[in-house]
């Protein structure tokens, strides 16, 4: 049988694999890592859209550090994140354990639970500005059916974050209640069989079985909620805007308003850089809990 010539030993002969991964090595280079330096060497530079470039060092992170608007942005971000992750997990978890049941209707009540995923955000957001009405809205109208007083929602500073956190939870508990119900479903039924033998009670067979068992899956939605919840526009910008002022100013609304409403690109490509050194440390964190919340 005739054998294939092989190459001399000492050759430099370039493997054949290496124009297979040529496409992906150029795609890679076209759209992550030149837009992210092309970002970091905009932040570097004073640039009004339409204008000439300034270098200007790290004057731009310098004005960052003193700006009170900037800063405000981020807790106002920190603060709709936290409401908008830590709700969903508690209450997407408890659906999650009542779905998990069996009782007449189940489906039909479960369907209808996760309906609100199925819209748009803009779209959910208009209903949810309509709702919002300090004097036409129908939440007010239902605060008067117990007797509560009638509340300004996203029209006060100091409850226009809480009702825009109110959005997200309504909107993404089901997100949370389907994963956990994932995990619900892989759960064994023997340790549960063995606590009702030694006089458990409900509570104490969802703390100590239950809940460590499904807590990798509340890590993984949590993971998912946070990365969303920061980058949350749509309903903050169709509801509010930022305001009242820029009492609801997150990162994101901070970055738009500066990139295309005051056209400051080498201020707002500053901000990305922030913004993505933040998300950075976050994510670090999040994995760091993931690791934590294995099963051992």
């Amino acid at each position: 049988m005739k054998t294939l010539p092989q190459p001399a030993v000492g050759s430099s002969r370039r493997p054949v694999y290496f124009w297979f991964v040529v496409p992906g090595l150029l795609a890679t280079l076209a759209v992550i890592v030149f837009p992210w330096a092309f970002t970091v060497w905009m932040s570097l530079h004073e640039w009004k859209l339409g204008g000439t470039a300034v270098w200007v060092g790290l004057r731009n992170y310098a004005e960052l550090a003193v700006n009170q608007r900037f800063l405000e942005s981020i807790w106002h971000t920190f603060y709709f994140t936290i409401l908008a992750v830590i709700l969903p997990l508690v209450l997407g978890t408890f659906a999650a354990v009542v779905f998990h049941r069996t009782f007449p209707l189940r489906g039909l009540l479960r369907t209808i639970f996760i309906m609100p995923m199925m819209a748009t955000p803009v779209a959910i957001a208009l209903v949810w500005t309509m709702m919002f009405h300090p004097q036409l809205g129908v939440l007010n109208y239902l605060l008067s059916l117990v007797g509560i007083g009638p509340s300004e929602w996203v029209f006060a500073r100091h409850t226009v974050i809480p009702s825009l956190a109110l959005v997200e939870v309504w909107l993404w508990t089901p997100f949370v209640m389907i994963i956990v119900l994932g995990g619900l479903a892989a759960v064994p039924s023997e340790p549960y069989e063995s606590a009702q033998l030694d006089g458990a009670t409900r509570w104490q067979m969802f703390w100590k079985i239950t809940f460590p068992l499904v807590l990798p899956f509340i890590v993984v939605a949590g993971i998912i909620r946070t990365i969303d919840a920061l980058k949350a526009f749509e309903v903050i910008y169709v509801i509010s805007s930022g305001g009242p002022g820029t009492a609801s100013e997150t990162l994101n609304l901070y970055l738009y308003a500066q990139a295309f409403a005051y056209y400051n690109v080498g201020t707002a490509s500053a901000v990305v850089v922030v913004f993505f050194a933040i998300v950075v440390a976050l994510s670090l964190v999040l994995l760091w809990a993931r690791e934590r919340a294995k099963w051992y």
